[in-house]
């Protein structure tokens, strides 16, 4: 009786006294708190194909209070998971309550540990981004990391769009560490919005094509490739290479994950030629037909010599863009004008961010002319001294081709709730009108005789259509702020077809090492994404095929 007494006593005390103490350390061996999300939305190109998705997987975690031998359990974990044992074991021997183990794994990971039927080790439903294009447009889109939340491009932008509802969950074990069935994964079913791209998949996988061939063909370091929608704004395709793929982006450098596009500045050499030419066009300053001393090859600027490719005499405002002389640029800008070229030059965009929906946008750099000395004009007249961003470059040729007219670039055309439905749209919108129409429709027609006979982008052209361009060939600054003589930025500029154009496309080459001219390098890849991406837009051509000259190439081929 007396230890009945004694443990009767001995049981009240406990369950009336200590009862919320012993609950609160049960629940601190059987319960974890952990913050989980829903699925991650959709993201879509254009015309609803899917370029990043969510999908369900499984992640395994340990209660180490659980695992009675965890030296030996650390052991056959790693030998499931093909993991180190010696950090596997520094993860169970914690006094923290909760750890994970693999986040996530993959099925027949789960697979190997669950035949293992260890005590303390639980299997935890989650959702994983994926990438079914892999290395397609990996800048823009970006990737997310082991949370689920948005890293880096449109994903670490648009994060909060994106990602679903977070709900904090009680996860329960029993005494022999398996998980109690609940409703305690509703929360994984609230998912985020999705959202519908400008970017077109098919033309970003031309683009992504011609890219790689122009960078591997020249041996050049890297290469960025645009094409926009001069009418809208909308960007259709992005690409650069070296690709990465953000299904394993930790294996890429992160220099290469960038979206240079949008952050790198460069000189853009020759193409800024189209822009001196349209300012002293639009300043009624000059004409087409207005003809320019170029000297024969070399002219003094300010103790400078400035040298032309071949020694010309006089040419006209149209000669001087199809020959891309970089005398008759300074003499063109001298007869304008500092003010003026600038004024122009901050028209288009130079020196000024667009306000385009990724991340990191750079302005680029351009002075105040006011702070311009004489060489520095005649420099920025052909495209050094300036630095500019691709997507300047290309946002500024697009408004060439919309008669004068300037639309933000954009990539992100709506977002919709998991049902598809729109939440938000962004329509095109109008920045400036930079030039007038007649001056947009003059400097369109010059451009298109730079991929005549005797112009400097020849290899730009396209059966079929009449084409706009310009070639640009930039010495590239090293380490020590001077011009390296082997570096060079080989670019082709221009859109299709000329009075009507239907696209805009820029080709950037970084150091290519067979061959360093913008005509050479650049303009083919240009004149092969133009092709293919008027056929599959399915816009007519404006021109007869030339088929005798056709003929003639290809008996080239046949005799070698």
């Amino acid at each position: 009786m007396l230890w009945l007494t004694v443990i009767g006593v001995r049981a009240a005390y406990l369950q009336i006294y200590k009862g919320d103490w012993l609950s609160h350390k049960a629940a601190v061996q059987y319960e974890r708190e952990i913050t989980l999300s829903g699925k991650r939305g959709t993201i879509y190109d254009s015309r609803h194909e899917a370029l990043a998705v969510s999908i369900e997987t499984t992640s395994i975690a340990a209660y180490p209070g659980m695992i009675e031998n965890k030296g030996s359990a650390a052991l056959e974990l790693a030998k499931a998971l093909k993991m180190n044992s010696k950090n596997l074991n520094r993860k169970l021997n914690t006094k923290r309550s909760f750890v994970w183990i693999k986040r996530p794994a993959t099925p027949k990971e789960v697979a190997a540990c669950k035949k293992l039927n260890l005590k303390g080790i639980g299997f935890l439903p989650e959702h994983s981004r994926f990438y079914p294009n892999t290395t397609l447009a990996a800048q823009v889109l970006g990737f997310t990391g082991i949370d689920g939340h948005g890293m880096e491009g449109i994903e670490h932008l648009y994060d909060n769009e994106l990602k679903g509802a977070e709900t904090t969950v009680t996860v329960f074990k029993d005494a022999l560490g398996r998980g109690f069935d609940s409703d305690r994964w509703a929360a994984m079913k609230q998912s985020g919005n999705n959202l519908v791209l400008t970017i077109d998949r098919h033309i970003q996988y031309i683009t992504d094509r011609a890219l790689a061939d122009a960078v591997t063909e020249h041996k050049a370091v890297s290469g960025m490739a645009v094409v926009m929608s001069p009418q809208t704004g909308a960007l259709l395709a992005i690409s650069h290479y070296p690709f990465f793929n953000p299904n394993a982006y930790a294996k890429s450098d992160r220099p290469v994950w960038r979206n240079r596009v949008i952050t790198d500045q460069f000189e853009p050499g020759s193409t800024m030629k189209i822009f001196s030419a349209a300012a002293a066009l639009d300043s009624g300053l000059s004409q087409s037909g207005s003809i320019f001393y170029c000297e024969n090859g070399k002219y003094r600027v300010g103790g400078h010599m400035v040298h032309d490719t071949k020694p010309y005499g006089w040419l006209s405002l149209q000669q001087i863009v199809k020959f891309s002389s970089n005398i008759g640029a300074v003499k063109l800008v001298e007869k304008v004008g500092p003010g003026v070229l600038y004024d122009h030059l901050r028209k288009f965009g130079f020196g000024l961010r667009t306000g385009v929906d990724c991340p990191g946008e750079s302005a680029g750099s351009l002075s105040n002319y006011k702070r311009w000395t004489t060489v520095d004009t005649g420099a920025i007249a052909f495209g050094q001294g300036v630095s500019v961003t691709a997507l300047q470059l290309i946002t500024a040729a697009s408004s060439i081709a919309n008669d004068g007219v300037m639309m933000k670039p954009y990539v992100v055309q709506a977002v919709t709730d998991p049902k598809g439905q729109a939440v938000r749209t962004f329509a095109p919108e109008i920045l400036r009108q930079v030039i007038t129409p007649q001056t947009a429709l003059n400097i369109r027609r010059i451009m298109h005789s730079v991929v005549t006979e005797g112009g400097t982008g020849v290899k730009a052209d396209v059966s079929g259509y009449s084409v706009s361009g310009k070639t640009g060939t930039a010495q590239k600054i090293d380490a020590s702020g001077n011009y390296a003589p082997k570096l060079y930025v080989a670019s082709f500029l221009g859109f299709a077809p000329t009075d009507q154009p239907a696209i805009a496309v820029l080709v950037i080459v970084d150091e290519p090492q067979i061959n360093y001219y913008g005509g050479l390098v650049a303009a083919p890849a240009f004149s092969r994404i133009v092709r293919e991406t008027l056929g599959y837009l399915n816009v007519e051509p404006t021109e007869e095929y030339d088929w005798k000259k056709l003929r003639v190439s290809r008996e080239e081929k046949v005799n070698g």
